[in-house]
């Protein structure tokens, strides 16, 4: 660089690179990197660092979407420590934390270790949990873990090995590699950077095997970033002279020699022109043998691709590729970009060929194993003094023993792997455990598991991992039973009073409409006032039984009738079976009718001891704490809402629904619940967060539950007597049941009431004067007559008042006399 350059290609390392940017950018000269791939060279500390391959921070996330696609959740990162090493080991724990996955372990070895330390570092990790291990290290010191880890063992089967792209980089350097190392790398996954296969990577293939007949031809993907390095350097270095640069350079006061120094930085002198090369170098946009050339906003080259390659035999076979616009994929990402659809698709669709993994196995390994370190499965077990069904202390092995116990035990025996396992009891035995003391325990690693019956409520699941729930629960109110006698009232109790209400006004509406529709016609709804009236109400009510003893005559009357009958039909039927049920059920001798009449009075409320009730009650239901009376066993239970709340005891016990229906079973169904479960949650097996074996039991569980061998464990521990759940207003008939008909019903009403009174009005309209003296004259009383024809409310009532056949022959007669009145009279005849 004493020679006043304008551009600097390479170097191939990442450390030498770190070191490099610190001068260029004392120089303004840009640096063009195709090998140094550590993804902390992209910050602002090295604005004249350019990156000519791929960033390993998208490598990184390439190997994040293949660890996810199978399923993985804990990897084991072995690296080189140093720059490039760390920062991408980082990237990775990163990318891997964005899909609920983590590095379980760092297993970094210094440059240039020997074989027994690196030899003592796979020993290390291959006693831990994980079997995926992803190695991201130098060339040079590979290949020299794969063949330890050969002899280790840890080459077989059940073993996951992912390499990145230094691996690929030494394979395609040499023309055939050497049968011993393909031997040693039979089923590892590698990334190489994607070059497409285009016709200017043939002819520069080509070409340099005509020129270099006697020495290697085989290039990797680096060799392919370095020839378009030059070419981008000498593109830009031509677009820059061309809009009027100038290549000058200038001295830096800074660059100074000191006494002793070899470095000669005062020979050293700074580019004139640096910036505005730089923009012209990150502005260019040409096609190379490697891809795209062009740069983002981050001075990354644009879409950047992975192969994924599955080493096995004497080469290797693409089982698909990576890129940040489609991502996991069987088609080339050039395909991919032409189409212009949007990444939700694509990634929705992501898939890959199979892979043979090592030992010839074409099934996907678990990743992991219980760790080689003769160290059972830590398995905490509440030791509770109450409700011993579902879990307690077993003098015989495996020590515990109840129904908790026998779930995890067959779901155990379903896995296809032995599961080391040591029952450690927790609690002290006099009273029971507080179940999120014994959650937080396991989530501190103090135990890996809790079994038994742990409720899954949300702030334990944010601590640890629960398997699918074994036992469906719920939050219940239960309280005494006592068998009362029936009210005198309880006839009314079949409906709500909004139904009652509705019920009687119907039968009254009904009765007036076929009052109105038969008054004209059956001389049955004819007579005093006072007698209508009356057969007005007895025609309502006595539909009710369907006794009533005036017939109709009438259609619209008949049409009417028929569909009240059938609602009358309905109620009825409902009102018998509903008192039926309420008679033959004993009633509760509680106040309490579920959990809004608990909240809203002031008696005390029992809960088990240990139980999440209480933390429930108070934060979210605001009860007073000073209410909640802790119940340690069955019999305080029993004793506390048998005395009550007047006699020292509780109003009501509020736990899970499996316990209490233990309870009501074991006390000859002396309790019962009221209202419903206002809480639903479940019981479940609880894990060490990200844990494998809450996935691989929760399937478990999910077989019993289909085969049906939960329930028989269930029925095994647990299948007793049965006692009702008493719900108050179960039932009461609300008009929610029955608006429907009562709508036809009315419906139905108001029409037959439009079109009567439309036969009515065009009757009316047909009355002429000379029927009107006619209707005097069959009075005994007189009336004055009017001279106008206008219709009044007065003489609308008296019409509607005739009777149907008393109209008719007024209007026959009427009819006649204006006829004889037109043959009388010529003056009308020719008028007419």
């Amino acid at each position: 660089m004493e020679n006043d350059v304008v551009a600097v290609v390479g170097p191939l390392s990442s450390g030498t690179a770190h070191i490099i940017s610190h001068v260029v950018n004392e120089l303004h000269v840009p640096l063009l990197s195709f090998g140094a791939t550590d993804p902390t060279l992209s910050s602002l500390q090295y604005p004249y660092f350019i990156r000519t391959t791929q960033n390993d921070y998208f490598q990184m996330y390439a190997v994040s979407a293949f660890i996810n696609y199978h399923r993985w959740r804990e990897v084991i990162a072995i690296y080189v420590d140093d720059d490039n090493g760390r920062n991408g080991i980082s990237v990775l724990g990163d990318a891997l934390s964005k899909k609920r996955s983590k590095i379980s372990y760092k297993a970094a070895f210094s440059p240039g270790a020997s074989e027994s330390d690196i030899s003592d570092l796979l020993n290390e990790v291959n006693l831990m949990e994980s079997r995926v291990y992803v190695l991201h290290v130098n060339p040079d010191t590979g290949l020299a873990i794969f063949s330890i880890a050969k002899k280790l063992g840890m080459m077989g089967s059940g073993y996951v090995w992912i390499a990145t792209d230094w691996l690929p980089s030494v394979l395609d350097s040499s023309e055939s590699p050497d049968p011993d190392t393909m031997n040693l790398l039979q089923g590892i996954v590698a990334f190489r950077h994607h070059i497409p296969d285009t016709d200017l990577k043939k002819n520069l293939l080509s070409t340099l095997k005509s020129q270099r007949a006697k020495e290697t031809v085989s290039f990797n993907s680096y060799a392919f970033y370095a020839y378009d390095s030059v070419w981008l350097a000498a593109r830009a270095l031509d677009a820059y002279l061309n809009e009027g640069g100038n290549v000058s350079f200038s001295s830096d006061p800074k660059l100074q020699d000191t006494n002793g120094s070899m470095l000669h930085l005062a020979s050293l002198r700074t580019f004139d022109g640096g910036p505005q090369f730089l923009q012209t170098i990150l502005g260019m946009n040409f096609t190379g043998v490697s891809g795209q050339i062009e740069f983002d906003m981050d001075k990354n080259l644009v879409h950047p691709a992975y192969e994924i390659l599955n080493i096995g035999g004497s080469g290797s076979r693409r089982i698909g590729y990576w890129s940040n616009h489609s991502g996991l994929t069987v088609l080339a990402p050039e395909t991919l970009y032409l189409k212009k659809s949007s990444n939700t698709p694509l990634l929705r669709n992501q898939q890959l060929y199979s892979v043979i993994w090592p030992g010839e196995i074409t099934t996907t390994p678990r990743g992991w194993v219980f760790p080689n370190n003769g160290q059972p499965l830590r398995i905490a077990v509440p030791n509770r003094v109450s409700y011993k069904d579902f879990v307690s202390k077993d003098n015989n092995p495996p020590g515990v023993q109840g129904y908790c116990i026998d779930v995890f035990e067959a779901a155990l025996k379903l896995l296809p792997y032995p599961v080391p396992r040591k029952y450690m009891l927790f609690g002290n035995g006099v009273r029971n455990p507080s179940y999120n003391e014994l959650v937080e325990q396991v989530a501190q690693n103090n135990f890996d598991a809790a079994v038994g019956d742990v409720t899954i409520v949300t702030n334990r699941t944010r601590i640890v991992d629960f398997t699918q729930p074994f036992m469906p629960s719920g939050l219940v109110v239960v309280v005494p039973f006592k068998e009362q006698k029936s009210s005198p009232w309880s006839f009314l109790q079949p409906f709500t009073t909004e139904m009652w209400c509705v019920t009687g006004a119907f039968f009254l509406f009904v009765g007036s409409v076929v009052w109105i529709l038969e008054h004209r016609l059956n001389p049955e709804f004819r007579g005093s006032p006072r007698k209508q009236l009356i057969t007005v109400f007895w025609f309502s009510f006595s539909t009710m039984f369907f006794s009533h003893r005036e017939n109709t005559v009438s259609g619209l009357g008949r049409l009417v009738l028929i569909i009240w009958l059938f609602v009358v039909l309905i109620i009825n039927s409902s009102y018998t079976a509903s008192l039926t049920s309420i008679l033959t059920v004993r009633q509760l001798s509680s106040q309490i009718e579920g959990i809004d009449s608990l909240i809203s009075s002031t008696l005390p409320i029992g809960i088990q001891d240990g139980s999440f009730a209480r933390k429930y009650l108070v934060d979210d239901l605001n009860i007073a704490e000073s209410r909640i009376v802790t119940l340690k066993n069955m019999e305080d239970y029993i004793d506390a809402l048998q005395r009550g709340p007047q006699a020292g005891g509780v109003v009501a016990v509020v736990d899970e629904l499996p316990y209490i229906e233990l309870l009501m079973s074991s006390s000859q169904c002396k309790f019962r619940t009221v209202g419903r479960e206002f809480t639903k949650s479940g019981w479940g097996f609880a894990f060490q967060r990200d844990s494998p074996l809450a996935v691989d039991l929760s399937t478990a569980i999910l077989q019993l539950s289909e085969s049906g061998d939960l329930q028989r464990i269930h029925d095994k521990w647990l299948n007793k007597k049965e006692c009702t759940t008493v719900d108050v207003d179960s039932n009461k008939l609300a008009l929610t049941s029955f608006w429907g008909l009562f709508l036809i019903c009315g419906i139905a009403c108001f029409i037959t009431l439009i079109i009567f009174f439309a036969r009515i009005f065009c009757q009316y309209n047909k009355f002429s004067p000379e029927s009107e003296k006619t209707d005097e004259e069959l009075q005994p009383v007189r009336r004055s007559r009017r001279p106008s024809r206008t219709p009044s409310l007065k003489k609308l009532m008296v019409f509607v008042d005739k009777r149907e056949a008393e109209v008719k022959e007024i209007l026959r007669e009427n009819k006649k006399r204006r006829h004889s009145q037109s043959l009388d009279d010529p003056s009308v005849s020719s008028a007419i």
